[in-house]
């Protein structure tokens, strides 16, 4: 084997007694995008035998401090109890760390793969080399390298020194999945002892000798200023040490206590300027897609012209309310400035944002400051955003220690991002069957990505191609897309567009069933029936394998057998980031509102690296999709944000929560995203169960508020 070239890796460690460290460049696109890529780093083994992976995404209850580590150790051969977890705080050695898009294991699955594969294979050589043998002979085996005929072995801490004076191989041999040990394994997570006992460190939790606590108080109309302050009352509060503008929109409070700075909040007397949206209200949001829907719209998938087929001509509008985020855990973040540096502790989706960002606001560079990641208490893409980092670091610059700055529920629920609000225009025409001859599918809804100042090419929103790809092979097919604008400060929510889109079409074809007079389930399955490669930007989605989700839901929710009396069921599925769902739900209705018992998810993600995270995620996935389906809404009243906690912006309580059965389809394909693939079926399918039940069709959400 062949050593690689700088472009593909960094040397490997080198001082004898300082273990083997294991660095490449492997990058997240391909070789001719880019002349130079960003490296990874993932695995340190010490003389003593103690074998550290790096875990460069954050843990905000997806399971990645497990997951991850399990890929490396199993191309390692390494034995498992050995292993120890550390997190990457925002570095350049490991490409882009954003967590998000369901991207963390289907980006990583190769990087970390070929890292434990080389290190193996460094290790079979430096044994080898020790006794005289061929490579051959030598096998890797739970952290040791063992010569069969001799029935000598090394652990892998006897053998660092001279592994690291090795060159590092290219072109490593890859385990066939029939012969993994750990990938594939129900391993318990490796986060859970310390969750259970109250030693896990969440970004709330962590406290710094002498730190002060800061609340702040913001203009209460989207987009305004605070013109001046009145700090009188707030000095009087007990433990109020400073009170003083961060930026042009905010005033901060501190204190040696939360309860202190909320307090002095609570009395500070703040002049706002409300600016150009003070009579914003959802009303007029709404009336502004529906004028943007008269524009062009921008081609995202297009096959045969669905202006040339003829037949029975249906129509509908669905549309789709501003979502909150609501993690469980409100923003925060702990900054400690210190002149020529700054560290940082944050619950972070995106360390390097915040780091970058940060630097910027409080004038160092970026290497200047460390942000060291915490576990978080859920994200949602909330913590994609990295606002709680800046004010932390301004607010410890202005007061020269360090400060924790904490969000109340309040100021999570009225002065975050949101899911954008949508419409959704479809049609279809009915061939004499009953089958849809076209289908058009309108999404009109502002842009995230443009809203924040982010290229938007073609006026496409450039996260559309993950999240609202076509479902079905249909002869005349196009899905279309309206940019329109909203004053409304726009984030990243689980699933995003996907949830939008899974909503409008899933229901659409339900409607197109019953028109045809034929059953839902048996209606997708022949708009499956022909297997299809259908390229929707860089994805290649195939009918066969969601056509293959369906079938095993049918299987598993015993789709042909008679409910009993009282009790319905829906039905949907959808593809995004690259993984295939199906979903059944059962209901029954009680005083008009649906109760959900039952519901049997299907996916198809390929390789499925643990089964208990991939059942974890799917129900919380669940879960977290009924909430926003039955009453979820953010709306705007003079500019505000009316909704401020979870008595008006209410999870699913426990005594509502159905029994989720979790299935994949068995694969040996590169894994896929999981963490959101979940959420976009579950509003269509209760919806349709709620058709079938009341024969009431639900085009707008939140359900009970339609």
């Amino acid at each position: 084997m062949s050593p690689l070239s700088r472009r593909e890796f960094v040397a490997a460690g080198v001082a004898a007694g300082a273990g083997l460290v294991i660095g490449f460049y492997l990058p997240h696109g391909s070789a001719s995008q880019k002349e130079s890529f960003s490296p990874n780093a993932y695995l340190r083994i010490a003389p003593d035998n103690k074998i550290t992976i790096v875990v460069a995404r954050s843990e905000m209850g997806q399971g990645v401090r497990t997951a991850l580590p399990m890929i490396l150790a199993e191309e390692l051969e390494a034995d498992w109890k050995q292993i120890e977890i550390e997190q990457a705080g925002a570095s350049t050695l490991f490409g882009d760390q954003t967590t998000g898009g369901s991207a963390s294991i289907r980006t990583t699955w190769d990087p970390m793969r070929k890292a434990g594969a080389a290190a193996r294979e460094m290790l079979i050589s430096a044994a080898a080399l020790t006794w005289g043998v061929p490579r051959s002979s030598c096998t890797a085996e739970s952290s040791h390298i063992k010569h069969a005929a001799s029935g000598r072995s090394l652990s892998y801490g006897e053998l660092v020194s001279k592994a690291a004076t090795l060159p590092i191989p290219t072109d490593v041999p890859l385990k066939q999945s029939k012969d993994y040990k750990i990938v594939g394994q129900r391993l318990p997570r490796v986060d859970s002892p310390a969750k259970v006992k109250g030693e896990a460190v969440f970004g709330i939790d962590f406290r710094l000798p002498g730190m002060k606590f800061a609340v702040l108080s913001r203009c209460p109309v989207i987009g305004g200023k605070a013109s001046s302050f009145d700090d009188k009352e707030s000095k009087k509060i007990s433990g109020v040490s400073y009170v003083g503008k961060i930026g042009d929109s905010a005033v901060a409070v501190v204190a040696d206590s939360v309860w202190g700075a909320m307090e002095g909040r609570r009395v500070l007397n703040v002049t706002w300027d409300e600016g150009p949206n003070r009579d914003l209200n959802t009303a007029a949001v709404m009336a502004s897609l529906k004028q943007a829907a008269s524009k062009k719209g921008a081609s995202l998938f297009s096959a045969g012209d669905a202006a040339k087929a003829s037949g029975r001509h249906i129509s509908a509008e669905y549309t789709l309310p501003f979502m909150a985020h609501a993690p469980m855990e409100p923003g925060n973040c702990t900054a400690h400035y210190q002149g020529t540096k700054c560290e940082l502790w944050a619950p972070t989706q995106v360390p390097q944002d915040c780091r970058d960002s940060v630097a910027t606001a409080i004038g160092l560079d970026p290497d200047q400051v460390k942000v060291n990641v915490t576990l978080m208490g859920g994200g949602f893409g909330r913590r994609l955003e990295h606002d709680y980092a800046v004010e932390a670091a301004l607010v410890s610059k202005a007061i020269n220690a360090p400060v924790k700055v904490i969000w109340t529920r309040e100021d999570d629920m009225r002065f975050s991002t949101y899911r954008p609000a949508s419409l959704h225009q479809l049609s279809a025409t009915l061939d004499g069957a009953g089958f849809p001859a076209a289908l058009n599918h309108r999404i009109i809804a502002p842009s995230i990505s443009g809203q924040k100042g982010q290229p938007t090419p073609g006026n496409v929103d450039p996260d559309l191609p993950d999240e609202a790809g076509p479902v079905y092979g249909l002869p005349n097919y196009a899905i279309e897309y309206v940019m329109a604008e909203t004053p409304v400060p726009l984030g990243w929510m689980r699933s995003v567009y996907a949830l939008q889109a899974a909503f409008a079409l899933e229901s659409f074809i339900d409607e197109l069933a019953v028109a045809a007079g034929k059953d839902p389930l048996q209606y997708r399955l022949h708009l499956l029936e022909k297997d299809q490669d259908l390229q929707y930007f860089t994805t290649t989605w195939k009918t066969a394998r969601m056509r293959g989700v369906l079938q095993l839901a049918a299987e598993k929710s015993g789709w042909d057998k008679p409910l009993p009396a009282g009790l319905f069921r829906g039905v949907a599925c959808f593809g995004c980031f690259a993984s295939y769902m199906a979903e059944v739900v059962e209901i029954t209705m009680e005083n008009n509102q649906p109760r959900v018992h039952r519901v049997v998810t299907v996916v198809d993600c390929g390789q499925v690296i643990n089964p208990s995270i991939l059942e974890q995620q799917i129900q919380g996935g669940i879960v977290y999709g009924l909430a926003n389906a039955l009453r979820a809404k953010i709306t705007i009243e003079k500019g505000r944000v009316v909704q401020g906690n979870f008595d008006d912006y209410a999870p699913l309580r426990m005594e509502e929560t159905p029994n989720v059965e979790v299935y994949a389809v068995p694969s040996a394909e590169a894994p896929t995203g999981i963490g959101e693939p979940s959420v976009p079926p579950i509003a269509p399918a209760l919806c349709n169960a709620i058709y079938a039940a009341t024969k009431k069709r639900i085009r707008a959400l939140p359900i009970l508020s339609s």
